[in-house]
């Protein structure tokens, strides 16, 4: 079961049940999970559907969402420290304890098991405590005593597969969420060691917000966590649209690259292109995060976003228990005065001499902001920014 997904599992037990004489015709499997958005995941298999149902569940609940919770067998099962509940839905004429009882007798079925496979504190990752389960057959005799004896021995080694998959899921959202999704993947192949990197030729944007400093010290300290959140993910949707890869968070700052496949100047052309493309959906976004937060009566900003290109070095830096998954290099630093002078010559978006060779096109967009000395670069180097009246529409 290597590399199988936690469906592909359910899949494969499902079948291998049916092909040992075990009648189960619908399956379901649930595990919470480390996840910044979902709470956890709902595996639904069916004997004769070949496809595997998912069903995504966040963090937040409602109302409702609570009651059906508190009225199902995996509560009663959570609550009571059981591990198994049994309910044979064959001849019953009474009061059902579980509503989804008298659904599952509406819908054919014979008998239902449910079952919650704890993995003991050593074993808890977030949320992931345990693999909960329904087996369901319509069987017209149900289930054997002998085949419940099976299922209740064989159900662990189940879920400890399921649990397998679920950590290695757990494992790339964190290191996508954290590090970002192409040094996840290097990362996780194991591009680990300190000093590991490449020599990369890049499109390099860095972001920040206009008057930050000012904003933090004049409103109050629980709006500013959204506010950050808000026009951060205005830029991060809007580079990771174009192939960008989101780097770090420095503050208020966003750190990102769009890589170039190869040193050819076509392909770094299409690096710069989709920098622009990425400017253009971000101040999009931008707009409307501003208008939301207005009509709500919510402080805004503004932001400034700096773009130049050049080769870096890209991997592992820092010390030895502590690393950074990052670009360095003098083209790296050049961004970082490039992206300070945005702010003194207040233009919401400012590049480099260099980016506007490589992305070509530009000469009768760009609009030249004058030479400037940036500190620890030799030569002044010439600034630009796009035509107001273009800047506008991006």
């Amino acid at each position: 079961m290597d590399g199988s997904t936690e469906g592909e599992i359910l899949a494969c037990f499902g079948n291998a049940l049916n092909e040992a004489g075990i009648p189960v015709t619908r399956a379901m499997l649930g595990a919470d999970t480390l996840h910044p958005v979902l709470a956890g995941r709902i595996f639904i298999w069916h004997r004769d559907i070949p496809d595997v149902g998912l069903h995504e569940f966040g963090r937040s609940t409602t109302a409702e969402g609570d009651r059906k919770w508190r009225e199902s067998p995996f509560y009663y099962l959570e609550t009571s420290g059981e591990s198994l509940f049994r309910f044979r839905l064959l001849g019953h004429n009474g009061d059902y304890p579980y509503p989804v009882l008298s659904e599952l007798a509406q819908q054919g079925f014979t008998d239902y098991l449910v079952t919650m496979t704890r993995f003991g504190e050593k074993g808890v990752i977030g949320q992931l405590d345990s693999v909960y389960a329904s087996w369901a057959t319509t069987s017209d005799a149900g289930y054997t005593d002998a085949q419940l004896e099976t299922l209740k021995a064989l159900i662990p080694f189940a879920a400890a597969a399921v649990r397998g998959a679920s950590v290695r899921r757990i494992a790339d959202t964190l290191a996508e969420t954290y590090l970002g999704r192409d040094a996840a993947r290097r990362v996780l192949s194991g591009t680990i060691g300190r000093g590991d990197a490449e020599r990369i030729s890049a499109a390099l944007w860095f972001s920040d917000l206009r008057g930050f400093t000012k904003l933090v010290d004049t409103v109050s300290p629980n709006l500013i966590v959204p506010l950050l959140n808000d026009y951060a993910g205005a830029a991060v949707s809007a580079i990771h649209a174009q192939g960008g890869e989101v780097l770090k968070f420095v503050g208020d700052g966003v750190l990102a690259i769009f890589r170039s496949n190869d040193h050819e100047s076509a392909s770094l052309r299409d690096a710069c292109h989709a920098a622009l493309l990425a400017l253009r959906e971000c101040r999009k976004n931008l707009r409307e995060v501003r208008n939301r937060r207005a009509n709500a009566g919510l402080p805004v900003t503004e932001m400034s976003v700096a773009l130049h290109v050049g080769e870096a070095l890209y991997g592992n830096f820092g010390g030895e228990d502590r690393l950074d998954f990052t670009v360095v290099g003098p083209a790296v630093n050049e961004l970082s005065r490039i992206s300070g002078l945005a702010r003194s010559v207040e233009q919401p978006v400012i590049f480099s001499a260099a980016f506007r060779q490589a992305a070509g096109g530009l000469q009768e967009k760009a609009v030249s902001l004058g030479r400037y000395a940036l500190r620890g670069v030799e030569s002044p180097q010439e600034l630009f920014t796009l035509d107001p009246i273009l800047l506008r529409g991006v």
